[in-house]
């Protein structure tokens, strides 16, 4: 079993809200309904919630200081590798519950609710630019979901009763054993019939300054169910698109500038771009080729600050090629004023 701090990738002097942070990211990255069928996911998700069990409780995290893994619970595992998806959301699905609709109302509101007739969860990923992730906004998509026919009605499944779901019994060494499986006959929706697949144009709003990490739910625009009640929601992933000149890290935009030697030996005042336009930007007398000019609040918007980030602009300095006898000239008069001597420092 892995250390538990190496796990939610926090250090042991990590504060309760700097522990619950990671967790909650790791949570979302392994969530099981963003990986259907991934057991290594769910493993990991079930080990990030083992790990915040202990680290979260002040009294068990004295005993693991102290004692390692055997000061909790008897030792590694506590329950949880073998513990429903479900089990996990009632214990921990609360620390989702401070959080903005796009960072996981699907973990404290659907799980809870009881078991809908028909209507089932859709998931689709969209692709943004950086751009529309700063800027946030209305969005109209396509799908494909299962509808209400008009005049017909679903009948409950014979095979499950209603239910959606079906209990096998087998035997073993160890007595009889009950597995609920999800019924066949209706794909685990408990009715069949009165609905038929189409497509539909659902509008949501996208809040500023999402990224892959989020996912927005729009409630009831899911599967359609027996009843308006039923229906289920649809999901929405974000994927972010690769952008040709910024590099993103969380609220923070990066990209470089060549500018040529003079600008950097008498400072200058630049036009450069950003995610949301142009500013001009100055460059200081003296700068260093690899140096980097902070532009304050000029990165993405942070959804849970309510602020923007900051872009952060490297400053590359141009070797020029030119080789007429002016240039030549110029360079040999500033050999001759600065020399030939050079400075040695340790590499960072």
């Amino acid at each position: 079993m892995r250390d538990y701090y190496e796990i939610l990738g926090v250090s042991k002097n990590a504060s309760s809200d700097e522990i619950k942070k990671s967790y909650r990211k790791i949570a979302i990255k392994y969530h099981p309904d963003k990986n259907p069928g991934n057991k290594s996911a769910e493993d990991k998700f079930k080990e990030a919630a083992e790990a915040y069990s202990v680290l979260s409780d002040s009294e068990k995290k004295q005993r693991y200081d102290q004692f390692g893994h055997a000061g909790v619970n008897g030792g590694p595992g506590a329950g949880f590798s073998n513990m429903n998806v479900n089990d996990i959301f009632s214990a921990f699905g609360d620390i989702f519950g401070d959080s903005d609709n796009v960072f996981g109302n699907m973990f404290g509101g659907q799980r809870s609710r009881s078991r809908r007739k028909g209507g089932s969860d859709l998931k689709i990923s969209i692709p943004l630019t950086l751009e529309e992730m700063y800027s946030g906004g209305s969005k109209t998509i396509k799908i494909k979901r299962l509808e209400r026919i008009d005049g017909q009605s679903p009948e409950s499944c014979s095979s499950c009763g209603g239910s959606g779901q079906l209990k096998r019994v087998s035997q073993s060494f160890l007595g009889q054993v009950v597995n609920i499986v999800e019924c066949n006959n209706c794909n685990g929706q408990g009715i069949v019939g009165g609905r038929e697949k189409k497509s539909a144009e659902v509008t949501f709003d996208i809040p500023q300054g999402v990224s892959s990490e989020h996912y927005q739910v729009v409630e009831s625009a899911g599967n359609q169910g027996a009843q308006k009640t039923d229906d289920g929601n649809l999901i929405v992933y974000f994927e972010e698109k690769q952008h040709p000149l910024f590099i993103r890290d969380g609220s923070s935009i990066y990209m470089s500038v060549s500018i040529e030697y003079h600008q950097a030996v008498m400072g200058d005042n630049v036009e450069v771009p950003t995610i949301s336009g142009k500013i001009n930007m100055k460059i200081p007398k003296g700068i260093k080729s690899g140096q980097v000019v902070r532009i304050k609040g000029k990165g993405m918007p942070d959804p849970r600050r309510r602020l923007n980030g900051d872009q952060f602009v490297k400053i590359n300095i141009n070797t020029s090629n030119n080789k007429t006898k002016d240039f030549i000239l110029l360079m040999e008069k500033m050999k001759e004023i600065l020399g030939n001597d050079i400075n040695c420092s340790k590499f960072e």
